[in-house]
């Protein structure tokens, strides 16, 4: 990617900014560091999940090619990245023939695969492109039945050589399905291990299900990804989706884990096999311990569902949905508190879009509904501000205007909170900042930047678009009286930057830059959820580190502060580069601390101050704080991420080119000097 790099930010005089302990704001909630995993494709089922296995539940049937996929449907009919076959299967042994599926007797979904038996030559299933590792454990499960006289040995294969793998043998094989235990410890490491289920013997044999995991996982979870995303400490985790739940079913995500169906997922165009659930999702906030954020199906999905969700994770054992969960092995309500009804409800790409007077309507419903089982839960609604609704080509859809009129019948956020407040403790928004693309008010559409944005601006587009929130939400409340009694807050509970390099550095100065916008309108901005919460780490299939994201979000979380306090400067913001409307505000987000932004908190006990100073350019920049209410010990620290390049990264298999470093400080310098492309969080105690 080009940028215009300006020469205007060498080394200049010191910036002045003070800051006032006196003026505080709205305490930074936990939250706004949040994190959302989308129930698609394999973000999921094997970036978090410890599953081994592909299509263990067979959903697809056992063949020498490739399975076909469904046809495209949805809003995966424009993605091609959505219609790719898959890369892994299972195949079968003995030949083309020996393997039928059985739609008459499954064990789980529409099919099982019925093996055909030879006395002496082995008949079954493969599936190979398995990572093990020399020394480690596996272990799982499969699901057979089949004649009495059968013999199955399931075996792991890591290498070519007849020492090279370890057998499982059966001999106790029933009419009706059974569940046996799997153990192996691989002696090599390979990315290409398979798994085989072969028989010999008389009559057949049903596989149900089968799987295999290593054996340190951690409830179902990989321990790796775990031990990265528990150091973030969050706050909130958001789930299952994202445009995937606007067609999930809830149901099929609990009881026997084996006995779930697998059904096609047609929005992310794969198989889902529904292994992590309900349950699992909260067992997974519980080992990183943040707070768990449930979307309803509000596309497909309709307000008893949604009501009955609500009491299988918050009802008593008493309760019909209760006694479910209970009877799966949690009898202890889980009391979910944060719950959003629907999905991006605005895209007409969602499944069971309607219009906006329909959807208030339905809003309305599912409130009612899920309220009457626990009303102390807090609802998040749908919405879509001017910003939204023009960059997703929606308000032409509907009025004919490319940036929708405040209040009018496309400002679907507007409308919401005229209809639907009662029903609303926070406003859903959304985000994906470009740094090539910019709203042309005169041609009313999106345009290519050119010539490139220069860096800084580039670093500036994610809080770019928190202000253009913060300045609609500042309309709405001039507009709407009930508001102004009621300001309900808002959740970006989906935000990222288009197109960057997530293992990279170059994106972290942007992160911070919203991170402070955010932290300046606090009291509008209480909830954030980063798409996606594997996003902030660099893994692989048996490995997983923080990534500079991660190392930023961390950072934040663990050393700036709770209570923000004022800042100012002499150095204002220059004007946006775009004329204000639709996604670009008429103010520039920043301090007047520029080239640099700097936000400042209290700890929450208001025993020290923390000053966080972002410097985006690519020259060393100086600040002289002057901090004014409160007077500062002469011992502080100083965490910093200053990576020798903008273009550092950190890769799982590779030596990290970024790190947070500590510092111990002495008195506060008169001019403190900030390196390049740096974000430092210093600490200083209070007298």
């Amino acid at each position: 990617m080009a940028f215009l790099h300006s020469a205007a930010f060498a080394q200049s005089p010191p910036i002045n900014a003070s800051i006032d302990v006196s003026k505080t704001g709205t305490p930074i909630s936990k939250n706004i560091y949040g994190q959302f995993l989308e129930h698609g494709g394999d973000i999921v089922n094997t970036g978090i999940w410890s599953e081994m296995l592909a299509d263990r539940k067979f959903f697809y049937p056992v063949d020498t090619a490739a399975p076909t996929p469904p046809p495209v449907m949805g809003n995966a009919v424009g993605n091609p990245r959505l219609h790719r076959p898959p890369t892994r299967w299972w195949a079968p042994i003995g030949g083309a023939g020996v393997v039928i599926m059985d739609a008459k007797l499954p064990y789980s979904g529409d099919q099982s695969p019925l093996v055909k038996l030879d006395p002496k030559d082995p008949h079954g299933l493969r599936q190979s492109g398995i990572a093990v590792r020399k020394g480690k454990s596996y272990t799982g499960r499969i699901v057979l039945a089949g004649d009495p006289a059968a013999v199955v040995k399931v075996t792991l294969i890591w290498g070519s050589a007849a020492a090279d793998r370890q057998t499982v043998t059966l001999h106790t094989l029933g009419t009706a399905y059974r569940k046996f235990p799997l153990h192996y410890i691989a002696a090599a490491d390979t990315d290409n291990a398979t798994l085989e289920i072969a028989g010999t013997g008389k009559g057949s044999f049903h596989v149900g299900a089968v799987s295999l995991m290593p054996a340190d996982n951690i409830e179902g979870f990989r321990p790796e990804v775990i031990a990265a995303l528990k150091q973030l400490r969050f706050g909130v985790l958001r789930f299952p989706g994202g445009n995937f739940v606007s067609a999930y079913e809830w149901r099929y995500g609990v009881g026997d884990i084996d006995k779930r169906p697998p059904i096609f997922d047609p929005v992310w165009h794969a198989v889902q096999p529904n292994d992590v659930g309900t349950d699992e999702f909260l067992t997974l906030c519980r080992l990183l311990g943040v707070d768990p954020y449930i979307t309803v199906n509000a596309g497909f999905g309709d307000a008893w569902s949604a009501r009955e969700l609500v009491e299988y994770t918050n009802g008593p054992a008493t309760t019909p949905m209760g006694r479910w969960r209970a009877q799966n092995g949690h009898p202890e309500p889980y009391h979910v508190k944060f719950w959003g009804i629907g999905n991006e409800p605005w895209g007409d790409y969602q499944m069971g879009a309607m219009s906006l007077p329909q959807f208030e309507v339905k809003h309305n419903l599912f409130a009612k509904e899920m309220k009457k089982v626990d009303p102390s839960i807090k609802l998040i609604a749908g919405g879509a501000m001017p910003d939204v609704m023009e960059g997703a080509d929606q308000s032409r859809r509907i009025n004919g205007q490319y940036v929708p009129d405040y209040l009018s019948a496309a400002d679907w956020t507007g409308q919401m909170i005229l209809h639907c407040l009662d029903n609303i403790d926070m406003i859903s928004e959304h985000y994906y900042a470009s740094g090539t693309q910019h709203t042309d008010m005169k041609l009313q559409k999106k345009v290519t930047i050119d010539p490139p944005l220069s860096l800084i601006e580039w670093e500036r587009a994610p809080a770019v678009q928190v202000r253009a929130k913060y300045e609609h939400y500042e309309e709405y409340l001039k507009r709407i009286p009930a508001l102004r009694a009621k300001p309900v807050p808002i959740a970006i509970d989906e935000w990222a930057y288009m197109g960057s390099n997530r293992d990279g550095y170059k994106v972290v100065p942007a992160y911070a830059w919203a991170f402070h916008e955010m932290f300046r309108h606090s009291d509008v901005f209480q909830m954030g959820a980063f798409t996606f919460a594997t996003a902030m780490m660099s893994e692989n299939r048996t490995e997983a580190v923080l990534n500079p994201t991660g190392m930023l979000f961390k950072m934040y979380r663990d050393h700036f502060g709770t209570i923000p306090v004022e800042t100012t400067g002499d150095s204002p913001q220059p004007k946006p580069v775009f004329p204000a409307g639709g996604d670009q505000p008429a103010i520039n987000p920043g301090s007047d601390t520029y080239p640099l932004d700097v936000s400042a908190a209290l700890s929450e006990d208001r025993k020290a101050l923390t000053i966080a100073v972002l410097n985006p350019s690519g020259s060393e920049q100086s600040i002289s704080i002057a901090v004014k209410g409160a007077k500062l010990t002469s011992a502080g620290t100083l965490w910093r991420m200053a990576p020798d390049s903008i273009d550092a990264t950190v890769q799982v298999d590779k030596k990290p080119e970024v790190q947070v470093e500590q510092q111990s400080l002495g008195t506060l310098p008169d001019v403190v000097t900030v390196r390049p492309f740096s974000v430092n969080i210093y600490s200083y105690p209070l007298r």
